[in-house]
C-alpha cells in the first residue's frame, strides 16, 4: 500500500478513535496539505476517495488541481495560505473553501468575485491570537466587528474561524481561546491543528485538521 495512504488511514483510525472515546460531536475533515507534493504522490489518496485537499499558493494550485478537479468531481479543495486581494478572483475560481480571510480588503475582493462568479465559497477568519506583527489575520479585540461586517455588509458565508499558534507555544491556551470565540460568534466549525498538534486540536474542539507532513513525510525546501 502507498506510504501516503497507509499514514493517513492510520491518522484517520486515530482520529476517530480519540472522537469516540471523548464524546466529540463531530469527527474532523482531515485536509490534507499538498504544497509541493506533486500528482504522483497525492493520486493514490483521491483514488481511495479522499476529497478534501489543501494548497498554499495560487499558482501551485492552478498548475495541479485544474484538470483533477473536472476528473474527481467531489473534490474539495481548500486555500490555507496567505491568499493576496490581488489574486482573489482565482482563488475564487479554484477553491471551495478560504481559511485565510485576514482582512477588509480580501473580504471586499472575496465578495465582489463570488457575486460575479456565482459561487458562494466556504470561509474560515483567520485570527491572530497572539498579535505576532510577521502574521496575517484580525485581531481578537476586532474580530466581531470584523464578522459582523463581512456577514452583515458583505453577506459573506463565514462558517469558523483559523488560526496558526506561536512555534513553541503552548497550543491548547490558543485552541481554547479560538474556540471560545467561535462559541460566542455561534460559528459551526474550526480549522486549527497541523501535523504537530492535530491530536490537542482534535480535543479542543477542531472540526478541520491540516495535515501534510504527518501524511507525506518532510517537505523539499524550494
Amino acid at each position: 500500500m502507498h506510504t501516503g495512504v497507509q499514514r493517513l488511514n492510520l491518522i484517520k483510525n486515530k482520529v476517530k478513535e480519540i472522537s469516540d472515546r471523548k464524546q466529540l460531536k463531530t469527527i474532523p475533515q482531515i485536509v490534507v496539505v499538498t504544497k509541493t507534493f506533486s500528482l504522483y504522490q497525492i493520486t493514490p489518496l483521491l483514488e481511495i476517495g479522499h476529497i478534501h485537499f489543501g494548497e498554499n499558493k495560487i499558482q501551485e494550485a492552478e498548475n495541479k488541481w485544474l484538470d483533477v478537479k473536472n476528473k474527481y468531481k467531489d473534490l474539495q479543495l481548500h486555500m490555507v495560505g496567505k491568499l493576496q486581494s490581488n489574486k482573489a478572483k482565482k482563488a475564487v475560481k479554484l477553491f471551495d473553501y478560504i481559511h485565510s480571510l485576514d482582512s477588509a480588503k480580501l473580504a471586499i475582493k472575496i465578495s465582489k468575485y463570488t457575486k460575479e462568479l456565482n459561487k458562494e465559497i466556504k470561509l474560515f477568519i483567520q485570527v491572530n491570537l497572539a498579535e505576532e506583527t510577521q502574521k496575517s489575520g484580525i485581531l481578537l479585540k476586532d474580530l466581531t466587528s470584523f464578522y459582523n461586517f463581512c456577514r452583515k455588509k458583505l453577506s459573506l458565508n463565514i462558517i469558523g474561524l483559523m488560526c496558526l499558534p506561536p512555534i513553541n507555544s503552548d497550543f491548547n491556551q490558543f485552541f481554547k481561546i479560538l474556540k471560545h470565540n467561535s462559541d460566542k460568534l455561534k460559528l459551526t466549525h474550526l480549522s486549527m491543528g497541523m501535523s504537530g498538534d492535530y491530536d490537542q486540536a482534535l480535543l479542543s474542539g477542531s472540526t478541520f485538521l491540516r495535515l501534510g507532513t504527518a501524511i507525506f513525510g518532510e517537505r523539499k525546501i524550494n
